[in-house]
């Protein structure tokens, strides 16, 4: 009986939380589009969580395209098919790559600021006291990092994908004797807009999943100073897994029919 009390005050427990993010959601889309719309500070959400992520998602994109390149000459040169190098790089950049794990650096180093400062405020009242203020907390703290992450994480993959393939090609060429021209053609041959697309429209999707949870984490925290660091700690968490599941769901409507059919 134990087992299954724990059991159930388990499963109670989730789906309340996961209520709780669904109505938390919903109120941000009501409040999407109503005015007044606070243009300040949704660039300075987009400064905090774009400009100053730039260096982090650029030197894990360029170690990644480097490595990726290294792995994948190692491999096809048991086939003889080293030329093809160039071509996995880029499509894993653009369509996988670049995408997830901008998704997760960001979540890591953006997200998780969002729920410590928003955690802060709710354990200090700031949060209760701009209720009686008349102002609605979701519209004033919550909107602008929405749209800020929301329209950020592309321009964040689209450095990932940029990087990427430039430290593939700066190991294939410099480092592994290809062909730069050879290279070059290989690495954009096969590439097609639809690759590209894609991976913006699930770098949008990302952004979207760890602002909705950050803040919402953020924003239901309880405890002091130690929840803060759990809700920290929980949004990073939950953030990332997320995003690895969404992405093989997005993956399986995008490019399911067309691989099983190929």
């Amino acid at each position: 009986m134990f087992i299954v009390s724990r059991l159930g005050s388990w499963v109670i427990q989730v789906s309340s939380s996961c209520g709780k993010a669904a109505l938390f959601s919903w109120d941000i889309v009501r409040w999407l589009l109503r005015p007044p719309f606070r243009i300040r500070a949704i660039f300075e959400q987009m400064l905090e969580i774009g400009y100053y992520s730039i260096p982090v998602v650029a030197i894990t994109a360029l170690s990644t395209g480097g490595v990726l390149a290294l792995q994948s000459y190692v491999g096809f040169k048991r086939f003889g098919a080293e030329s093809m190098v160039g071509t996995v790089v880029a499509l894993s950049m653009t369509r996988e790559l670049g995408p997830v794990l901008t998704g997760i650096i960001v979540a890591g180093r953006a997200g998780s600021a969002m729920a410590a400062e928003l955690g802060t405020m709710k354990v200090t009242e700031q949060i209760d006291a701009l209720y009686t203020l008349s102002a609605n907390p979701v519209k004033y703290l919550i909107v602008p990092r929405f749209i800020a992450a929301t329209s950020m994480l592309p321009l964040l993959a689209i450095v990932a994908d940029c990087v990427g393939i430039l430290g593939g090609a700066g190991i294939g060429v410099g480092t592994l004797g290809a062909n730069p021209i050879v290279y070059m053609k290989k690495t954009f041959e096969f590439l097609v807009l639809n690759d590209i697309y894609s991976g913006l429209f699930k770098s949008m999707v990302f952004g979207s999943i760890i602002a909705v949870v950050c803040c919402y984490q953020g924003f239901y925290t309880e405890g002091g100073a130690e929840g803060v660091g759990k809700a920290t700690t929980r949004s990073v968490v939950i953030s990332s897994i997320l995003i690895l599941i969404v992405d093989y769901i997005l993956t399986a409507l995008l490019f399911g029919d067309s691989s099983i059919r190929g």
